[in-house]
């Protein structure tokens, strides 16, 4: 049995099959004709953005840029709109079945137009592919997942440089096609078990999106609650913090930390990493690539002009504080002169301080002390910053405390990294079914769904693609 012995044996091959030609293709179905794309589909590269409006009378019309193609469909998201003279809204108007390939940003990714607008147009970062002579738009659409994912369009398309996936090579693309009534039988059986697989993907999805929502509770409640459930409790007096165990303190930041604006001086200080804050992970611990550098913090040469931070400290980036852009340095470091950075008057772990300044309710606090015109412009200064007021624990309970987040952190991190797992799998059987079939390498044109399967569809009684 050939095609990879029919995908591990639970489909049937075809019975003859020949040499493609293509080195990394292998063979194909015998009875297949071997073709380019441009001879089965016009292709068309989209308008150039033009957002004025040439006349009063005329309207600006929305449009899809690559942005918009995305894994799972196409996305409405960020839709912009522009001018299209009339020649433009005869030959660039979408219709349902048409499909559009990524030429820019990740390119040949590619989706289904299925009229998600009733008037949309294309910019000159997608190419559209329409059907000739009643071509299945479906089997295309996988063939370019295909080509997507054997890294052909990657490398035709030199990605160590801007790439583009140009009207040109999309039309010279190979292309190998069944007659019409088999194409569409291929994309019904992917259509049929893609849908399965990415039901399953959802649900690793939400899992993942679950666990993360647990592990949130439970580092929340431990750290301003604390780990005994039957504690006594009192009023706090501070409306975010709710009620606190009644040995706990209630303190403002200033009596914990005090402001430190000292800069790199010395040789030793100059030679610190730069490390930066993150809303998900707190203060990095390892010195940012030039990359990093570049997007995360505001770049100088200069690292005199970088703020040092010790062990223990806390930092901030005070556009991100509303955020949860918090972090306690387990190391020193330099940071941007854009951050706030806070030593601590005592010798309690501000790693503790961090996690309880990214709890939801103290977000909001956060915000509500943050100074701006818009969320965009929102920035929390010292000044406002110290006159928070935190829970603080006895100085060995919070150590306990934090061992178990340690704990809850380790669970968690175990059961998501399953999870990611099983995503991965299940994305690289769905990579490697459209592949087969679109490529002959399995015979599905026998296939029915579920219970009107046939015999002669599959070697291993019918069982699931993503079992």
């Amino acid at each position: 049995m050939s095609g990879e012995e029919a995908l591990s044996g639970k489909y049937a091959a075809y019975p003859e099959y020949r040499d493609s030609e293509v080195d990394w293709l292998g063979e194909v179905p015998a009875h297949w004709f071997s073709t380019k794309v441009k001879f089965g589909y016009d292709i068309t590269l989209g308008k150039m953005l033009q957002k004025e409006s040439k006349s009063f009378e005329d309207k600006l019309r929305p449009y899809l840029k690559a942005v918009n193609i995305q894994a799972y469909g196409v996305s409405l998201e960020q839709v912009g709109k522009m001018w299209f003279s009339p020649s433009d809204l005869r030959s660039l108007k979408l219709i349902d079945g048409d499909v559009l390939i990524s030429e820019g940003g990740d390119v040949g990714r590619s989706a289904i137009w299925r009229n998600e607008l009733p008037d949309c147009y294309i910019q000159n970062a997608i190419n559209r592919a329409r059907p000739k002579n009643n071509r299945s738009s479906r089997f295309l659409f996988y063939w370019m997942n295909m080509l997507k994912g054997s890294e052909y369009i990657d490398i035709l398309c030199n990605k160590a440089t801007i790439a583009h996936y140009t009207v040109e090579k999309v039309e010279n693309s190979p292309l190998f096609i069944p007659g019409d009534d088999e194409a569409d039988k291929i994309a019904n059986f992917l259509d049929h078990e893609t849908a399965k697989i990415d039901t399953l993907i959802e649900k690793q999805q939400q899992l993942i999106k679950l666990l993360k929502e647990k592990r949130q509770a439970v580092i929340s409640h431990a750290v301003t609650k604390g780990l005994n459930p039957n504690a006594p409790l009192r009023d706090s007096g501070v409306e975010w913090l709710g009620e606190v165990p009644e040995h706990w303190g209630v303190r403002r930041i200033n009596l914990l930390f005090s402001e430190s604006s000292t800069r790199a001086k010395t040789e030793e200080e100059l030679d610190f990493p730069v490390l930066s804050v993150s809303i998900h992970h707190g203060i990095s611990d390892k010195e940012l690539n030039q990359e990093e550098l570049d997007r995360k913090v505001q770049r100088s040469e200069d690292r005199s002009l970088y703020k040092v931070v010790h062990k223990n400290f806390l930092a901030y980036n005070m556009m991100r504080a509303w955020q949860g852009g918090f972090g306690s340095s387990k190391l020193s470091g330099l940071v941007s002169p854009a951050y706030v950075v806070c030593q601590p008057k005592t010798t309690l772990n501000s790693y503790y301080f961090e996690l309880a300044l990214r709890t939801s309710n103290a977000v909001t606090e956060l915000k509500r002390f943050s100074r701006g015109i818009t969320d965009f412009r929102l920035r929390l200064y010292w000044g406002e910053f110290k006159n928070i007021e935190v829970p603080v624990p006895p100085k060995d309970e919070i150590e306990v405390i934090l061992k178990s987040i340690s704990g809850t952190n380790l669970i968690y991190n175990n059961l998501g990294r399953v999870a990611e797992q099983q995503i991965k799998l299940l994305k690289e059987r769905r990579t490697a079914l459209i592949s087969a079939a679109v490529t002959g390498k399995i015979d599905v044109r026998h296939f029915y769904p579920e219970s009107r399967q046939t015999p002669e569809f599959s070697n291993t009684n019918n069982k699931e693609v993503a079992a």
